[in-house]
């Protein structure tokens, strides 16, 4: 009875027999012997079966893949080894050569699993309870390059995509004014198509911002001054209820001439968009830094992050006070009080350093 051996790793004598024949020819070969070696060690591991170009078994830690229209089973495979789910994407593919039916794959995103083998990530793909929806949730306040950064993520797209894209913002709409992107992306909660690219994504982010100005009836030639205080709100603001009594504090600044003192802009301008309270004094007198409320007058050259409908809505509709002063007194639970005098400021400074250190004492981080 006759059987065929071609596809069983070579054992005992038949594998000493072979690396002896591939170690004898590199001797022969000398320095042409390494490189070739160096060039197709791999393609003679693999032919001998001393090496496989498989994982094996269902794999560990997790990997979203996406799937996308005109995608076909090759590209399906370099996708799978880009995200490290398989180990070649040459395996994967000869997987599906080797299908009895020609497998259908479905357009969307996938939870998979890393340094899988090839069938156990083809199982996986086609198990409807893998496929996940692209939503990205995107919270008042953030930069819009963190906006983007999340968008990648959650999308498996390039960032270099969203940042060369973002060069451009008036080829989405924005308008010619605004030095950046910044303020203009709406942050809410999106559920992106995996035939979504960066300059689509970023259009759905303004087109959304434009559908809030319209809802809260700011013109289009009204837009930067808005948005722009919008987002210093937004940033400053423990909670929504205090907007628009901080709007109307800048307000009122801006009415007397005197310079705004946000430190949350001072802190966008050194390239430190997440804090908003504690800047140096050397930061806080660059005037070099366009975006320095203390050195510079009036609003800064555009906003600061994305402001939310609360924040807009304080911006078009501010209280009615006459306080030119806030700060916060108890950073944990946001709380911010008002004065407006410089003694009612500075009693307010002084509950600050006391709710500090009360809070370090006790181990806290937020007055770091």
């Amino acid at each position: 009875m006759s059987h065929s051996v071609s596809d069983k790793k070579p054992t005992g004598k038949r594998w000493i027999i072979a690396l002896s024949t591939v170690l004898v020819l590199l001797l022969v070969l000398g320095g042409a012997g390494v490189y070739l070696w160096g060039q197709y060690s791999e393609r003679v591991s693999l032919a001998l079966g001393w090496t496989s170009n498989d994982f094996e078994g269902e794999g560990h830690g997790e990997a979203i893949v996406t799937i996308r229209e005109g995608d076909i089973g090759e590209d399906v495979a370099k996708t799978l080894e880009k995200a490290g789910v398989v180990k070649t994407s040459q395996a994967f593919y000869e997987l599906l050569l080797a299908q009895e039916t020609p497998v259908d794959f479905q357009i969307g995103s996938y939870r998979l699993k890393l340094e899988m083998s090839a069938k156990a990530a083809l199982a996986a793909l086609q198990d409807e309870a893998n496929k996940v929806e692209l939503t990205v949730v995107l919270p008042e306040g953030i930069s819009a390059m963190d906006a983007l950064s999340r968008a990648a993520e959650v999308t498996g797209l390039p960032m270099s995509d969203f940042e060369a894209a973002a060069k451009d913002p008036a080829k989405f709409g924005v308008p010619a004014d605004f030095p950046s992107l910044e303020g203009f992306l709406f942050p809410a909660t999106y559920v992106f198509e995996p035939g979504d690219t960066a300059e689509t994504i970023i259009q759905k982010l303004v087109d959304r911002m434009w559908q809030a100005l319209d809802e809260h009836g700011v013109p289009e030639s009204d837009a930067l001054r808005v948005l722009t205080l919008a987002s210093i709100v937004q940033k400053e603001a423990g909670n929504t209820e205090d907007m628009p009594m901080i709007s109307r504090v800048f307000l009122n600044r801006l009415d007397i001439g005197m310079h705004l003192q946000s430190d949350a802009t001072v802190s966008y301008g050194t390239g430190n968009p997440d804090n908003t309270v504690w800047t140096s004094d050397a930061e806080r007198e660059d005037a070099s830094n366009k975006y320095n409320t203390y050195a510079n007058p009036g609003l800064p050259i555009g906003p600061i992050g994305l402001p939310g409908d609360a924040a807009i809505d304080a911006a078009m509709h501010p209280a009615d006070g006459p306080w030119i002063f806030f700060t916060a007194i108890d950073l944990e639970n946001g709380v911010t009080a008002f004065a407006a005098d410089e003694a009612g400021h500075e009693a307010n400074v002084a509950k600050l350093h006391e709710w500090c250190a009360a809070h370090e004492s006790a181990g806290g981080k937020y007055c770091d």
